[in-house]
């Protein structure tokens, strides 16, 4: 079984209508309702004004793939909960940063980047997700590609190191591409999914359900370790230098 615990802001639901009419219970919910409907799922979901940001030592230490959606409120999110997510994904947790997340204090961490910047424009023209990775598990389902009839423009250069996986390029009708799916491992394996501005009902797509549901699979850790990092004996057994060299 899978434990997933989907986190989201929840503030833009709450302040803007705009937002509340797509998602009146928040992003989180309509994410955890089509996870929760897989058979090898658990689902939770925190939220940022919850106690510890919602990510207690309880919540993460029974997490296996941790799903994040930030936008408004990136400072706010605590640094001692950073911490501790980042220490989980070095430890074997999966991490899935969704749109905007981009930006999140977790991601940046564990990218190795004080910005994650890119080009972006809040039009919602279409975008155009192709597949660049056909045999990668994340991309079954999906064919050759999908569109995403309204979101907001994402577009390179985004910095981030170069994943050790591309599955999703976007095109927009702008000009703009963007590696819109990418593939890490630090420890666990974490991959980055673009769709998702708040405005537009892009989670309850289908296809874009099918890419969550299979990076979580994906994500999720296949055996549960502790890194040793205290002094160890050796497994060989070491010989005693001698000084000077043989002729």
């Amino acid at each position: 079984m899978i434990r997933v615990t989907v986190w989201n802001e929840f503030r833009h639901e709450k302040a803007e209508e705009k937002v509340r009419a797509v998602y009146p219970e928040g992003i989180h919910k309509v994410i955890a309702d089509f996870l929760g409907k897989n058979e090898d799922m658990v689902v939770r979901t925190a939220t940022l004004d919850e106690p510890e940001n919602g990510l207690t030592d309880e919540v993460l230490n029974n997490t296996d793939v941790l799903l994040w959606w930030g936008h408004m409120a990136h400072g706010e999110v605590l640094d001692s909960v950073v911490e501790k997510v980042v220490a989980r994904v070095n430890d074997g947790m999966g991490f899935i940063g969704l749109h905007s997340g981009h930006a999140s204090k977790p991601f940046r961490r564990l990218m190795g980047t004080n910005s994650g910047n890119l080009r972006w424009r809040e039009d919602g023209d279409m975008q155009r997700l192709w597949v660049v990775a056909p045999q990668h598990p994340i991309a079954q389902g999906i064919g050759d590609y999908f569109e995403v009839p309204h979101d907001e423009t994402y577009g390179e250069m985004f910095f981030i190191p170069q994943p050790d996986q591309l599955v999703f390029i976007s095109w927009h009708p702008g000009g703009e591409v963007f590696r819109s799916g990418c593939c890490f491992v630090r420890g666990g394996r974490i991959f980055y999914f673009q769709p998702g501005h708040e405005t537009f009902p892009v989670y309850y797509q289908k296809e874009v359900q099918t890419v969550i549901t299979n990076a979580v699979r994906w994500a999720a850790p296949t055996y549960h370790h502790t890194y040793v990092t205290q002094h160890v004996n050796s497994v060989e057994p070491i010989h005693p230098h001698h000084e000077g060299r043989a002729n």
